[in-house]
């Protein structure tokens, strides 16, 4: 009776190598391939394939990685057939939770082809756990490396957002310079003039959506007509960060939050001094004059509210 296999397949974010968005890579499908002819040629029935494309190999959160392990708790296949340790994981925990934990308890033997990994064969373990530290080593010296090609593209003045700030654009021809979007542009310089003139940011709100005008988040989708009960309201939130924005009078602020680790995808933020910040990088939306003076109004209102709230509490008394 043949032996019941999954197979499981990566690719990381890093790779482009697609003919349209939703088609798996051409490394995928490689790996499929690969995969496939050596679990017939060993006597294997494939019970399923588990493909996650455009994921890290630290990311435990990998749908198709967490479906692979709730199908091994239910006892769907006896074996795990991988190109390599490195496309199951990354990260050395991983290795020893899964590979030297829970799959030898249920009885499931893990193969990488490759690199010749099988958790049948006791003496690779050492050499799966060097193998599970290098993968990580090199995740870690990919981390580093990124961070600081990143770091001199901010201090260059280099935009390496994945979105322009509302009111602005990538250039076509250049990622990493900002351009302003004349339509949203106006509608920054609306909010800016309405706070000055003395409207509240939740009257701002009210208004931006009376006029129809679409949340940042909808104009990047593209959405350019929406019925009335779809119109998303604006949130004070929003209105208060464009105007606390540097960018609208050309100045580009970068480099704000940080992680702890390659492992982390909690972003810190960084006190201000320690922010990258390039004046005059890029055109203009709002004079500084004006920028000013909303802030200097937002710090007043502040007060205000606290001597306020603290005369109420008093009164409460």
């Amino acid at each position: 009776m043949f032996e019941k296999a999954a197979i499981y397949c990566r690719l990381s974010k890093e790779d482009r190598d697609k003919f349209q968005k939703e088609d798996d890579s051409e490394s995928i499908q490689n790996q499929k391939l690969l995969l496939t002819e050596y679990a017939y040629k060993h006597g294997y029935t494939i019970t399923d394939y588990y493909c996650d494309d455009d994921y890290s190999g630290l990311d435990s959160e990998r749908p198709e990685f967490n479906r692979l392990i709730k199908d091994a708790k239910t006892n769907k296949f006896s074996v795990i057939l991988c190109k390599n340790q490195s496309r199951f994981t990354r990260d050395m925990e991983l290795v020893e939770r899964y590979i030297h934990g829970l799959f030898p308890l249920l009885g499931i033997r893990f193969v990488g082809i490759v690199d010749h990994v099988d958790s049948n064969d006791k003496g690779n373990k050492k050499s799966r756990q060097i193998n599970g530290l290098i993968n990580e080593w090199y995740c870690e010296d990919i981390s580093d490396n990124v961070r600081s090609v990143l770091r001199a593209k901010m201090k260059d003045g280099q935009f390496i957002g994945s979105f322009a700030p509302y009111g602005y654009r990538k250039n076509p021809s250049n990622k990493n310079e900002i351009l302003i979007d004349p339509e949203a542009a106006v509608v920054v310089k609306d909010i800016f003039s309405m706070f000055i003139n003395g409207k509240s940011i939740r009257q701002i709100c009210v208004i931006l959506y009376g006029k129809g005008i679409l949340t940042p988040s909808e104009y990047r989708k593209g959405v350019k007509e929406l019925e009335g009960n779809k119109l998303k309201i604006w949130r004070k939130n929003t209105v208060r960060k464009i105007l606390l924005n540097q960018t609208y009078i050309g100045s580009l602020v970068q480099g704000k939050t940080y992680k702890e680790s390659y492992k982390s995808k909690k972003q810190i933020v960084k006190p201000e001094s320690e922010w990258i910040i390039i004046k005059n990088n890029h055109e203009s939306i709002i004079d500084e004059s004006t920028f000013y003076i909303v802030e200097n109004l937002k710090r007043e209102n502040k007060r205000r509210y606290a001597r306020e709230t603290s005369h109420n509490k008093n009164r409460e008394i």
